[in-house]
């Protein structure tokens, strides 16, 4: 009886065990084939051949610097041989050390989890491979939109989403190498810190690419897998030293590491190199954020080969631009050096007065009241309790903690209200500044402002203000192409020109004063006598003077008045430095330009950009201009004169200072035969200015950032800019330049005794 009992059991036990393994074949032939939509959808074949995650477009430099990059999830990918065997040992001895051996399921971990975790009721992992933690990282087999109806029943969901990823994984490990399944692990990983992927968590934990990982740095970053956020070095340092000590114990346990270099190693404190990438640090922020609606655009204008619009967030696309990282590095600091001391001069000058003030020099009443309406702040208010409500002025005053920009101190915590911090931002003068090789038209260096995290605007492109002096550039050149000599002379004395219906105009000089003296046209460009300019403009006409700014490369629409001689109508630095370079490429245009090509994440080139060339003027007539612009250091008080002997010597320059009626701009435009470059200072408000017309002049606020920054380009051999003079052009010249000789020879021929009522507009 008792043997029959025994039979029968053994029976039932294999009759048991034989339907619920075919039990078990039956559900994951029901989960792999999603069974009347039960159990939710797997990636199909194609997918597995080619999964999809989404990685970071990079921006590069001309000389292979990472500027950034545009991303949902901050991920780059490396191949397996940019791994560290430091970094890979790690992960194997700790997440799964039979990896080589089994095919994507490892059923003696499953074994011992099933009898710890659910017989003896203690914690035993999770049992997971390598490759179904890859499955699970590639086709996000844990998320809502992958789940089925049978999903949301409880205990059920899990056992499901297991089945799929030791589906998934044995299909992974049919199509991909072990090499190339741990590499899609690492690269589509969490590390924290905003640092998807191994490359980019090396590079922000410690500054490193993942082949330059050594041990203690491998196993921290091994240890973050499992936690990202209990585990973190810089908010957790205590749990994350403990957790690369549970796997420096697993390497050593293993045998990938001496026991002598496991006590070692654990007694070693954390050293991190820490740095989260984002666009408002590293280097041209503002630059990175002008060309990112250029990206935008681009990619919605191209096709992939399936027909999809490309994705600048997560194609993984190489962005390679026109800027060197060395030359906007010189840049940056040329800027904060200056800006820095300006700032404090400036403020200085105020004291306790508010910058905002008008023509007659007296504070401007309510402005901070009118430029509050402008902001984000004000409107989200308004959307809130609606216009006019008193909540609105409430909160505006009301108090608050929160980080702000400071020169002299850095970031500072303080407690301010809107109005206050409005009051304190709107008193920090701006800047921006462009460097651009006028041969390529190639973009060198882009400094939108002084601090992108506080002060979000550019102004190289997208601001546009009053030129002031530097557009004389544009008169002149329109006199060298209408047949006047740059040793033309006229008489520093007023100028009046007749606009029907408007009061007459006629321009003072910036002292004040006329000398009654005749002078060359190039010396008058380069004291930058107004009352030369106007006779030049009442010669030729504003129609003729718009006409040749846009021909060498403005923009941006021009007032056909006769005050726009003196810089009146808006521009951008970009288009006055690209303009300006036509002087020096001998008369051909060149729009500037900054993306040299884009590539897809396998290399292969999308686009390779050219530039956009249009021969604006004669080669003669642009080296004149050149002659011209020279003045101003060569010239008895050029103002460009204040511009150090170390920088002028063995060398030709050029250059035009520019200041606006109220010294609410001040700019400088400079030249070298190889290089154009602009600078602008002033207050986003044109109220906020200095006082004093002569400290906001152009030579003080922005003449100082190009010397800076050109003393450091030519200090630094290894970008090949040299000193020397402006090329000839290839025909001899057609008149002479020699101003002293040519007045001369010439005496009793000048056209300076004029009638200045005489020309109407």
């Amino acid at each position: 009886m008792a043997n029959i009992t025994t039979e029968k059991i053994i029976k039932y036990i294999w009759i048991a065990f034989g339907a619920g393994l075919l039990g078990f074949i039956i559900f994951v032939w029901a989960v792999s084939a999603n069974f009347l939509g039960l159990f939710g959808e797997l990636p199909d074949f194609k997918e597995l051949e080619n999964p999809q995650s989404e990685l970071a477009s990079e921006l590069y430099t001309s000389d292979g610097v990472l500027l950034g990059n545009y991303a949902r999830e901050n991920r780059s990918p490396v191949s397996y041989y940019e791994l560290s065997p430091n970094l890979v040992n790690a992960l194997i001895a700790t997440e799964d050390v039979r990896f080589q051996d089994h095919s994507g399921i490892d059923f003696q971990s499953m074994g011992r989890v099933l009898f710890k975790s659910i017989i003896l009721q203690q914690g035993a992992g999770g049992g997971s491979t390598l490759s179904q933690q890859t499955a699970k990282n590639l086709f996000k087999t844990r998320n809502q939109d992958s789940q089925g109806i049978l999903s949301r029943v409880p205990g059920l969901r899990m056992l499901i989403i297991k089945t799929k990823e030791w589906i998934v994984a044995a299909k992974l490990e049919k199509s991909y190498t072990k090499d190339e399944i741990l590499t899609l692990y690492l690269n589509t990983s969490e590390f924290g810190s905003n640092a998807y992927g191994i490359k980019t968590a090396s590079k922000t934990f410690f500054n490193k690419e993942p082949i330059d990982l050594n041990i203690q740095e491998s196993a921290i970053l091994v240890g973050l897998l499992q936690a990202p956020t209990r585990f973190s070095p810089v908010f957790n340092p205590e749990n994350a030293i403990r957790r690369r000590n549970t796997v420096l114990g697993q390497m050593e346990k293993y045998d990938f590491i001496s026991e002598q270099a496991h006590d070692s190693l654990t007694q070693l404190p954390i050293e991190l190199d820490y740095k989260v990438l984002n666009q408002n640090q590293g280097l041209a922020t503002y630059f990175r954020e002008v060309i990112k609606a250029d990206l935008i655009k681009w990619t919605k204008e191209n096709l992939k080969p399936d027909g999809s619009p490309y994705d600048l967030f997560g194609d993984g696309l190489k962005i390679y631009t026109t800027i060197d990282s060395r030359m906007q590095r010189y840049a940056e600091e040329a800027v904060d050096e200056h800006m820095r001391e300006l700032q404090k001069k400036f403020e200085k000058e105020m004291g306790t007065r508010d910058p905002w003030i008008d023509n007659n020099g007296r504070v401007i009443p309510d402005f901070l009241e009118t430029a509050v309406k402008r902001t984000d702040a004000y409107r989200n208010l308004v959307k809130q309790y609606g216009a006019g409500s008193d909540s609105i002025q409430i909160m505006l005053n009301q108090k608050k903690r929160m980080r702000i920009f400071s020169w002299q101190r850095g970031e500072i915590d303080t407690t301010m209200s809107t109005m206050d911090s409005l009051r304190y931002y709107k008193k920090h003068l701006q800047t921006g500044f462009v460097s651009m090789d006028p041969h390529t038209g190639h973009i060198k260096a882009w400094v939108g402002g002084i601090n992108y995290k506080y002060f979000k605007f550019d102004h190289v492109r997208l601001s546009k203000r009053q030129p002031g002096s530097t557009f004389k550039a544009f008169v002149y050149a329109a006199a060298i192409e209408n047949g006047y000599s740059p040793c033309y002379t006229v008489i520093d004395q007023p100028v009046e020109i007749n606009i029907p219906g408007q009061p007459t105009w006629s321009p003072s000089n910036a002292d004040g004063k006329f000398s009654y003296e005749k002078m060359t046209i190039r010396l008058a460009m380069a004291q930058s006598v107004n009352s030369v300019t106007a006779f030049m403009m009442k010669k030729l006409g504003p129609k003729v003077i718009v006409e040749t700014a846009h021909r060498l490369g403005i923009t941006s629409d021009l007032e056909e008045v006769p005050a726009l001689a003196l810089g009146t109508s808006d521009v951008s630095v970009l288009e006055m430095v690209g303009a300006m370079g036509t002087f020096v490429n001998k008369g051909e245009h060149i729009t500037p330009f900054y993306i040299d090509r884009i590539e897809d994440k396998n290399g292969n080139v999308l686009e390779q950009f050219t530039p956009k060339k249009r021969p604006a003027m004669s080669e003669e007539h642009a080296y004149l201009m050149t002659y011209m612009l020279r003045g101003g250091f060569e010239e008895s008080q050029g103002t460009s004169q204040g511009v150090p002997w170390t920088l002028r010597e063995g060398n030709q320059l050029g250059g035009k200072t520019g200041t606006t009626q109220n010294a609410s701009d001040g700019w400088y435009i400079g030249m070298s035969k190889d290089l154009v470059s602009g600078a602008w200072v002033g207050g986003d408000d044109r109220a906020i200015h200095f006082r004093s017309w002569i400290s906001g002049q152009g030579s003080q606020t922005a003449r100082p950032i190009w010397v800076k920054y050109m003393a450091k380009v030519y200090a630094d051999e290894t970008l090949g800019y040299t000193r020397g003079p402006f090329p000839l052009p290839e025909r001899p010249l057609s008149i002479e330049i020699d101003c002293a000789k040519y007045e001369l020879e010439n005496r009793g021929f000048t056209d300076f005794d004029y009638d200045p009522k005489k020309t109407d507009f």
